[in-house]
């Protein structure tokens, strides 16, 4: 079971009955990972490049139609697994373009901060990969309720702020500099940082019990889908931090 809603237990007795053309394994998963990061990296660079060359007008309709893609593309992928050796590039295409604009803008707000994010996401993404290939950090039964349950409980606390915007009523404490909001925040970098461990242990079974090797790109979407999250939470965090400075 995983907290990421693209990776959970019934993944693989859903997909048994269509292992054909091989199966997965954590080499395989690797490569389709760098993959879709390296479609992340080229469609960010775009529109952080229509940014920096003045094409506002541009800007937007990308950042926002890659969020509002990326959304859908994932939804279809968490249904239609056996869709992802298509699904997930487009899938990192339309979040690269989205990081990729609210990274320029704040940078420009915030210089190096769209750097620093990359760093302490790709630093954390090393360190717990090693702490977790040393046995250092397990995702044990008890490890993955708690932080299912923070998971879940983050989109709730996020779906309620979503409404009550609609409805004009403020919840500063959500985007404020304030201490109360960058506790909030430095707890949501924790937990999508411990579903990291979730996701390759995910791909641990999934590797261990002879999974289709289609699931190697369905794999590396899911733990895209947690980058991509806990990019933008540290990304939001900093800029909290600056705000503050």
């Amino acid at each position: 079971m995983t907290g990421n809603p693209a990776l959970n237990q019934n993944t693989f007795t859903d997909v048994q009955s269509a292992r054909t053309g091989g199966v997965m394994t954590i080499q395989g998963t690797v490569n389709k990972t760098a993959i879709l990061l390296a479609l992340v990296v080229a469609a960010a660079a775009y529109t952080w490049r229509l940014y920096y060359t003045g094409d506002a007008e541009q800007l937007m309709p990308f950042t926002i139609g890659g969020a509002i893609g990326g959304f859908i593309v994932g939804m279809v992928t968490c249904f239609k697994k056996d869709w992802s050796p298509v699904t997930a590039p487009i899938y990192a295409v339309c979040e690269g373009l989205f990081i990729g604009g609210i990274s320029a803008i704040l940078d420009q707000r915030y210089p190096g901060i769209a750097l620093e994010a990359v760093m302490l996401t790709f630093g954390t993404l090393a360190g717990l990969l090693g702490a977790f290939k040393m046995g250092i950090i397990t995702a044990s039964p008890a490890f993955k309720r708690g932080v299912i349950a923070a998971t879940f409980g983050i989109a709730l606390v996020y779906l309620v702020t979503f409404v009550l915007g609609l409805c004009h009523v403020p919840v500063s404490f959500m985007y404020d500099s304030s201490p109360l909001s960058i506790g909030i925040s430095i707890f949501v970098v924790i937990i999508a940082a411990l579903n990291l461990v979730i996701d390759f242990d995910f791909i641990q079974q999934g590797a261990s019990v002879g999974a289709p090797k289609f699931l190697e790109w369905y794999a590396a979407f899911g733990l895209l889908v947690t980058l991509v999250w806990l990019y933008i939470e540290i990304l939001r965090l900093l800029s909290k931090l600056n705000r503050r400075n």
